[in-house]
Formats: structure tokens, C-alpha cells, sequence
């Protein structure tokens, strides 16, 4: 199973930014034994949840077919805890891009109050890793739809973002497939 740590997506703008939503709620497992008697959302968890957001932004550019990983955390500056009932908007801008990878500067904001700061270092792997995708389209298709992607990306010119033909293909195979 993969894990996701964000909820909702709120802004999409390809090639230019993301801003995503992450509830924290008690019913969350590492909030159980993170800090016995001051439960609060781990900053790894929140680190991981930009870079989730980043790493959408970064990989829709090129309809989701590179393998975008996380591959330096430049600037981690939590300025106060999240705690059950907050609601964290991420906010992923991509500050700078190349045939390789690219950089992501990220805020974090609970209310109007600014949780953290964060700067991220993307690398899109070539061949020499191998060559598996990271996700099945069509799954990764339905987690998208089921976060809102599709409902609110748009392109600059603020044309609606399309779903990638090959996700929308292999959605379809996956329907027509006989079932054993």
C-alpha cells in the first residue's frame, strides 16, 4: 500500500504551483505514541507531505511517466507544532527546473499562521535506476481523481489540465479486462 499524507488538492498550477490540504486528526497512527501527552503531527510527516506535493507538481509535467524522488531537503524550519484539529494548507512552488530535477520552495500554513519553510531538491531518475515505474497509471489516476487534481489544475493560461492518455488507457483496460 502506498501512504499518502496529504488530503485534498486546492490549487493546481502546472509548472508552477500546488497547494495542497492535510487534516490532523487523532484517528491518525503516528499521532498514538509520537509524544505521549502532547500529540502532534511529526515534521518528518510534514516534510513528506511537501515533497508529495512537490513531487505531484514536478511529475504532471510530463503526465506523470518520470519517476520524480526527493533527493535533498535544503531547509526544514518548523516554526510551531501541528496538532489534531489543524488543518495544514502546503503551499509547493517550483522555484527552478532542469532535464534533471528541479527545485521546490514550500510554506506551510495552518490558518494564517505559517508553520514552516521548506526548500527541496527533486532528481528525476533516468534508466540507470532501472526502469519501474513508481505507481500503476491507472491507479495512481484514481488517487489523483480521489484528491481533487483533476477538479481544480489548471495549465497558466488557465485552461483546465487534462488527464494523461495513458492513465485514461490503461483505466480502461483495467474495466474491460475479464475478471478471473
Amino acid at each position: 500500500m502506498r501512504w499518502f499524507w496529504i488530503d485534498r488538492f486546492e490549487k493546481f498550477v502546472s509548472g508552477e504551483e500546488a497547494v495542497t490540504l492535510k487534516n490532523v486528526t487523532l484517528a491518525e497512527e503516528p499521532l498514538d505514541d509520537y509524544l505521549p501527552g502532547f500529540p502532534h503531527y511529526p515534521h518528518s510527516l510534514i516534510i513528506e507531505g511537501m515533497a508529495q506535493t512537490g513531487g505531484l507538481l514536478l511529475s504532471q509535467m510530463e503526465d506523470f511517466q518520470q519517476r520524480v524522488v526527493l533527493a535533498k531537503v535544503s531547509k526544514a524550519e518548523f516554526h510551531l507544532p501541528a496538532q489534531p484539529g489543524d488543518q495544514l494548507r502546503l503551499t509547493a512552488r517550483l522555484a527552478s527546473t532542469h532535464s534533471d530535477g528541479a527545485i521546490v520552495e514550500g510554506t506551510v500554513d495552518i490558518g494564517d499562521v505559517r508553520q514552516a519553510d521548506l526548500e527541496m531538491t527533486f532528481a528525476i531518475l533516468d534508466e540507470s535506476f532501472g526502469d519501474a515505474p513508481f505507481f500503476v497509471p491507472a491507479e495512481l489516476c484514481r488517487i489523483l481523481r480521489a484528491m481533487k487534481l483533476f477538479d481544480v489544475g489548471v495549465n497558466p493560461d488557465g485552461s483546465p489540465i487534462q488527464i494523461p492518455q495513458h492513465m485514461l488507457d490503461e483505466e480502461l483496460e483495467l474495466l474491460t479486462r475479464p475478471r478471473v
